[in-house]
């Protein structure tokens, strides 16, 4: 009668020890911004057989059935007066702010969507080896906030593919939270740095010592 009791109580514990231990698998993971830098992998970067188009963009977006593709739906997102949607999801109205120049932007033409770490740069990064699917789930990234952000025209055309060794925004007091979604979208993707990138985030990042980066995987 003991045993059958025990055994009893075993396969109760067996049968709930998955749900009490597992981890997610993909949690998300916060660290000071010098730690997320020293975690980047450090590689050479290569644009060998780069063309934007490998990187399939906008798609139809998070919600297919709302009629707006990715960009329309960022916008959206991120607008801080609701536009109007009109058929075809035209936005009309509506304001944004564009923290890379700290700049009011009242009409959605005005506004690019801007890759975080751009298409060049992730293909440079280790993106090339990715599939077709991987790089549309990139260049379509609504998973984390700073993965696509709505800026100014004139202030995307500035950085263009141009990593913070090259390119920093011109409103200096965001350089620190640039910074952090930078690396953040690098570890979420797990894209590398080369010596000059990183070199820079480094430099950077010594005046940052309050700021953390906060990343999630990509699944």
């Amino acid at each position: 009668m003991i045993k059958a009791v025990l055994r009893g109580i075993a396969a109760v514990a067996l049968a709930v020890l998955p749900a009490t231990v597992s981890a997610p698998a993909h949690a998300a993971q916060t660290l000071p911004l010098a730690d997320a830098v020293a975690s980047l992998p450090v590689a050479l970067e290569s644009r060998d057989g780069y063309d934007r188009n490998k990187f399939r963009h906008w798609n139809t977006g998070d919600d297919p059935a709302d009629g707006c593709n990715t960009r329309a739906e960022v916008l959206l997102h991120e607008a801080v007066e609701p536009p109007t949607v009109g058929a075809g999801c035209r936005l009309s109205g509506g304001s944004w702010w564009s923290y890379y120049d700290a700049a009011v932007v009242t009409s959605a033409s005005g506004l690019d969507i801007d890759h975080m770490v751009p298409l060049a740069e992730a293909w440079d990064s280790g993106a090339s080896a990715w599939t077709p699917q991987r790089r549309e789930a990139y260049a379509n990234d609504q998973g984390a906030e700073a993965s696509l952000v709505a800026v100014t025209a004139r202030s995307n055309r500035s950085k263009a593919d141009q990593d913070p060794a090259q390119w920093l925004p011109p409103a200096a007091d965001v350089h620190c939270r640039y910074l952090a979604e930078w690396v953040g979208t690098k570890l979420r993707w797990a894209l590398a740095v080369d010596d000059a990138e990183l070199d820079a985030l480094e430099g950077v990042a010594v005046g940052c010592r309050e700021q953390t980066v906060t990343y999630e995987p990509a699944p």
